[in-house]
């Protein structure tokens, strides 16, 4: 089917020839009438005969170079453009494809996000050889990474492990105190965060899947203390940019709630801030930090001088070809310190876990 242009263009073309036809005819018939009149000299003289052979032959001529050209033109335009698209089209296509890969913003431009996951999965399977490894590859980053409503930045995370005096001081049922220090850089998704301590494990699982919950402990119910008590889990502090922020609780049995609002003149990105106390198991031997947002650059330092804690073996959950750097205080200076310190990029769940060995324990 023809386009709009090459309609008119013919259009055009034929609307002329029929004028030169016909203005060609009518020369003629002029010069004939002219002939048969008694005119003066000078208006005989005037070649109307020639003028009207030569607008007519024009319009014979036009009749053929039209004929000519819906005969021919359409194929010959059709091979020199399949010629040159033949010719130009992988310069084009690696001038397209370096433009996009030096400049993201026009890809981002052009393509839907549908589009963009088929060409980052595409050119994943090309680049490791796998087709179905890189499917499985990307969906796990999109679901973990692309969709995460956060990116925290900057995480500086102060452990303090102490006796504690909830039940006996040693042997079954024994507790450490662990108040932990979190502080970061992000920019804010939600408007509130939300902390939850709960003795149920359906529902601390549940909870880890939930964008809406900021922070989930879970306690164990076996003692008497369950995750509805304060002496379970409390959350003492919440700063945004160094000011306070007001901590609402509630509690049910078997779980508890803390919720603190950012404030409503909450700029892009904030220093977030905040304290809670969580009672740990001596005979658990066990202190896991769970990162819920994708992170970029992470210190933990966890102090267990006076927890007759004799050492402390660091297990690090960080997917990277890069290992995070451990430090261990000598046991020449008081101090009882561990710090874990990595600069990359960190997935959502991944964590640090501290097992601990007893002073009381062979």
């Amino acid at each position: 089917m023809e386009d709009l242009l090459a309609k008119l263009y013919k259009t055009k073309l034929r609307l002329i020839i029929v004028v030169l036809l016909v203005i060609g005819t009518g020369v003629f018939i002029l010069a004939s009438w002219v002939s048969s009149l008694s005119l003066p000299a000078w208006i005989h003289d005037i070649p109307l005969g020639s003028i009207g052979d030569a607008v007519f032959t024009t319009g014979l001529v036009g009749i053929v170079f039209e004929w000519a050209a819906r005969e021919y033109g359409d194929a010959l335009n059709e091979a020199l453009m399949q010629k040159a698209v033949r010719h130009g089209a992988p310069a084009f296509r690696d001038a397209v494809l370096d433009s996009f890969a030096f400049d993201p913003e026009k890809l981002k431009g052009i393509a839907s996000n549908d589009t963009l996951d088929r060409i980052t999965t595409n050119a994943l399977g090309l680049r490791i050889g796998d087709v179905d490894l890189a499917q499985d590859l990307y969906t796990d980053i999109r679901e973990q990474v692309v969709r995460a409503p956060e990116r925290w930045r900057d995480i500086d995370i102060g452990i303090t492990l102490s006796p504690s005096s909830v039940g006996p001081a040693t042997g079954r049922g024994s507790m450490f105190t662990a108040t932990i220090r979190w502080s970061y850089r992000v920019k804010p998704a939600a408007s509130s965060l939300r902390f939850a301590c709960v003795s149920d494990a359906a529902e601390y699982r549940e909870m880890l899947r939930d964008q809406a919950i900021s922070s989930a402990w879970y306690f164990d119910p076996s003692s008497d203390v369950d995750g509805g008590s304060r002496d379970a889990f409390e959350l003492l502090q919440l700063s945004v940019d160094g000011h306070d922020r007001t901590i609402r609780r509630s509690a049910r049995r078997g779980s508890q709630l803390y919720t603190a609002s950012l404030g409503a003149d909450v700029p892009d990105e904030v220093t977030i801030s905040y304290t809670y106390r969580v009672l740990v198991k001596r005979h658990g031997h066990l202190l896991y930090l769970d990162l819920p947002q994708p992170t970029k650059g992470l210190h933990v330092q966890i102090n267990y001088g006076g927890a007759d804690i004799r050492r402390i073996t660091t297990l690090d959950f960080i997917a990277s070809n890069e290992s995070p750097r451990i430090d261990v205080a000598p046991s020449t200076v008081p101090a009882r310190t561990v710090d874990v310190s990595f600069d990359g990029w960190i997935f959502p769940r991944s964590g640090v876990a501290f097992v601990w060995v007893l002073e009381d324990e062979g």
